[in-house]
């Protein structure tokens, strides 16, 4: 059975950074793409960003330059460093993994697997 659990979520100032991790159990890690997603109230869910097996990563215009994704195969982690956060990357932050072959990256329901989501606060 496939888990993904995130942690590194909390509440931050503007201009603040956080580590999100997302463990991967039960799943080939090594294959296919995974990514970041996160919904803030009443809206909807969108791409942050995704790395796939070969390393190659993509970002929403929103975070470029601020945010990173990182993947470490040996402990089946996928990671997202934000830094520069705004109160506008408030939301909850979801990992999801294995993206169907062809899909683009931001398609929500490309993917198979998610996790519960860690919440992310930045104050202004």
């Amino acid at each position: 059975q496939v888990q993904l659990v995130e942690s590194g979520g909390g509440s931050v100032q503007a201009g603040g950074s956080l580590r999100l991790s997302c463990v991967a159990s039960g799943y080939a890690y090594t294959h296919n793409c995974m990514g970041w997603f996160r919904q803030a109230p009443e809206n909807e869910r969108e791409g942050v960003a995704a790395i796939d097996e070969d390393g190659n990563t993509n970002y929403a215009d929103s975070i470029k330059g601020r945010f990173t994704i990182s993947q470490d195969n040996s402990n089946n982690t996928l990671y997202l460093q934000m830094n520069s956060l705004k109160p506008e990357d408030t939301a909850m932050y979801y990992c999801a993994a294995d993206l169907g072959p062809g899909t683009l990256w931001t398609v929500v329901i490309g993917y198979n697997y998610w996790g519960q989501g860690t919440k992310v606060t930045v104050s202004s």
